[in-house]
């Protein structure tokens, strides 16, 4: 396994995509931070670390997910619709591997890459930590909380990214398949909530979207409950992946 996740990881590396989706992730989320000042006055970017008065990176934590909406799926699209669209993927069964080794090595090879691009972000952290008055005046607790709740939520779509590719031999419908599973996951249970339909079970359902536990996470506490979801969502995917390449079989 370890041989096919350096092959993966080498792939990424190879080709520009490793590199733009890192340089991508950095520059929007800067830009964000640092770049777009208050507009006018009329509306302001809230986001911005120099503008908005307080010494946090919270523009960070909720600008992430949305821009890893799109550059996760670009990142795992063509995991296995490359492999099936070029006729590999039968020979990459050959490798005295099982189905379930195949799909963790190409899980974490793209978990390593959204890894990668998250880390260059504690840069954001250290000078917002040296520009608070008086130098560390900053949430650490909520920072760190929120740091590992990103990197949960990214190992989270990689995992629906996964599958998404398992399913089609088109990178294109992989990708666009997973941008509309991860907005699900993220957005479609809060607006669920929001519509006060279920009365008693407003709540639960609220509680099966991904941001709800996102947002627990950017509090600074780490609930088990919100790990154990984590998890969960990961062990779902990658078990719905699993069964779509067993079904070969069939």
């Amino acid at each position: 396994m370890t041989a096919l996740l350096i092959k993966e990881i080498r792939s990424f590396l190879s080709s520009l995509i490793g590199y733009i989706v890192i340089i991508v992730f950095l520059l929007v989320v800067g830009i964000f931070l640092w770049g777009i000042p208050s507009l006018g006055g009329v509306s302001p970017n809230n986001f911005n670390v120099l503008d908005f008065g307080y010494a946090n990176v919270d523009g960070l934590f909720i600008i992430a997910p949305f821009v890893f909406l799109f550059l996760v799926p670009a990142i795992t699209m063509r995991s296995f619709a490359d492999e099936r669209k070029g006729g590999t993927l039968e020979l990459l069964f050959t490798w005295p591997l099982s189905d379930i080794q195949i799909i963790l090595a190409k899980y974490l090879a793209a978990l390593l890459l959204v890894v990668f691009s998250i880390l260059p972000t504690l840069l954001y952290f250290y000078s917002v930590w040296q520009l608070g008055l008086p130098a560390g005046n900053i949430d650490i607790g909520g920072f760190w909380g929120s740091f590992i709740g990103l990197l949960f939520l990214g190992a989270a779509f990689v995992s629906i990214g996964i599958f998404a590719s398992v399913i089609s031999d088109n990178p294109i419908i992989s990708f666009i398949t997973a941008i509309v599973i991860s907005a699900f996951m993220y957005l479609g249970f809060e607006f669920i909530y929001s519509l006060e339909l279920f009365g008693s079970i407003d709540l639960f359902i609220k509680s099966l979207g991904i941001s709800a536990h996102y947002s627990s996470m950017s509090r600074g506490v780490i609930d088990t409950r919100d790990v154990i979801y984590f998890v969960s969502v990961i062990t779902v995917f990658l078990s719905l992946t699993h069964f779509k390449l067993a079904s070969r079989k069939w």
